[in-house]
């Protein structure tokens, strides 16, 4: 799609937002050319509103116009989703960034998108409530990006994803009218389900401007255990031994060995003994008694498959320990001198020791070092091919391995991505796992909310 913005057409958008929110320097268009993927398009102008009428003014424009659209939230994304392919306006979201209603009568928040994860878990709290996913990037990434790429996190083991939390959506569609979808009721089946439709939909279908999440009590008590073992499958079979224990933690996480030594390098610290070669961290919920009786079954099943060490957290602090040896992971590997390559598939929970052995096969079939960590408790395991960016011939077979992985999790009955979404990175995979007839729906839908092709263009399909 050529992208052309004249002197007028930039005056209108000036008009809609005000200057002072229009940015067109090469700085500005450059960092919102790119994601946390690396990789993207410089914009041509970049908009910054305020409210959804200015959003639906510069939708109605773009598509009067025919110029690319793509709405931008905090940018954490992996897969290239919100950033241009061909320039165009990054609509960001960063000025709605209010948590507008917090009920705690009928259990819902009601959130702009810009509203930063984690701040939404401590305001909610804060009254005795809670939100459940958590993804890692919980302090960087906002609700409007969780909603559109349907993240998971650590926690959708027990309590699911984003989708399971989204009751209602105020969005615009990029022609300009402004729909509601869904309520604040916790039952609605009037009508097809649009409001699910938008989640995960990686902004492509709509602008969305205000989002009605779905609160649980906050459970009065939680343990955390930290298990290491001298084995990655010692690891694995925990994660099983859990599962045939019929025990549901909110959350179960398996670190490998390159993804800690990533971390020890990065933090200086030695986080976990000399000779380890994969942790499980497992939090458990609930009411005390119950989650003292769930947290001993976990010891208790990782002790059964060979754990070196088991540790509990006494305190906050050393809960919060525990919990920055995870979050520490994605942000270590970024730091290495090697380029990752993350994939965050997902497979079965009862097929995740079969994902292992498949990236223990890739690793020495295509001579490549792959850090693996994730959620192995919902089968949601993030491998990451670490290459040396200037090494073509190592390039050429962490490509060649991507695909294989790929093909490979579909055979186990899995997926290609669990939370990070298709984006352009992942589009010329999707036909591994979905039929021709599928993707030619997909398309209809997409051409049904936005018939000139304008919002977030050459993403997710072919």
């Amino acid at each position: 799609m050529a992208v052309v913005i004249d002197l007028s057409t930039r005056s209108r958008l000036a008009a809609i937002v005000g200057e002072a929110h229009l940015l067109s320097d090469p700085g500005a268009l450059d960092a919102y050319g790119v994601d946390a993927l690396g990789k993207g398009h410089a914009a041509d102008l970049v908009v910054l509103p305020g409210t959804t009428l200015e959003i639906a003014a510069i939708a109605r424009l773009c598509n009067d116009q025919r110029i690319p659209l793509v709405v931008r939230g905090a940018g954490t994304g992996y897969t290239g989703g919100a950033v241009p392919t061909s320039g165009g306006v990054v609509l960001s979201m960063e000025r709605l960034n209010r948590i507008l209603e917090i009920d705690e009568t009928n259990l819902l928040a009601v959130v702009e998108p810009n509203v930063i994860t984690g701040d939404l878990q401590r305001a909610v709290e804060a009254v005795g409530l809670f939100y459940p996913p958590d993804p890692a990037s919980l302090d960087r990434s906002s609700i409007g990006g969780n909603v559109a790429e349907c993240a998971g996190g650590p926690r959708a083991f027990k309590y699911g994803t984003t989708k399971h939390y989204v009751l209602a959506l105020e969005a615009v569609l990029p022609t300009g009218e402004i729909v509601r979808t869904g309520s604040k009721a916790v039952k609605n089946v009037v009508g097809y389900d649009l409001t699910h439709l938008l989640v995960g939909s990686e902004g492509t279908l709509a602008i969305i401007t205000k989002i009605t999440l779905r609160l649980v009590p906050k459970p009065p008590a939680q343990a955390t255990l930290l298990a290491t073992f001298d084995s990655i499958q010692g690891a694995v079979d925990a994660v099983s031994a859990l599962i045939a224990r019929r025990v549901v933690p909110a959350a179960v996480e398996l670190i490998d060995k390159d993804s800690l030594d990533a971390v020890h390098a990065h933090t200086g610290e030695a986080i976990v003994p000399a000779g380890t070669t994969a942790v499980l961290i497992v939090e458990s919920d609930g009411t005390p008694a119950a989650v003292e009786e769930e947290i001993a079954r976990v010891e208790e099943a990782c002790r059964a498959t060979g754990a070196a060490a088991v540790t509990r957290a006494a305190t906050t602090a050393d809960r919060h320990r525990i919990w920055a040896v995870r979050r520490q992971v994605s942000l270590a590997l970024n730091a290495a001198e090697l380029r990752k390559v993350n994939h965050d598939v997902v497979v079965p929970r009862g097929r995740v020791p079969q994902l292992f052995a498949v990236v223990a096969a890739l690793k020495q079939e295509y001579r490549l070092r792959i850090a693996s960590f994730g959620h192995a408790g919902d089968g949601n395991i993030h491998v990451n091919l670490m290459v040396d960016a200037s090494d073509v011939e190592e390039l050429a077979r962490a490509k060649q391995a991507e695909r294989i992985l790929f093909e490979r999790v579909v055979a186990l009955e899995g997926s290609i991505s669990g939370e990070h979404g298709i984006g352009f990175a992942k589009k010329p995979y999707i036909a591994l796992e979905l039929s021709a007839d599928e993707i030619a729906l997909m398309k209809r839908v997409k051409a049904a909310f936005d018939p000139n092709d304008i919002l977030n263009p050459g993403k997710i399909f072919p």
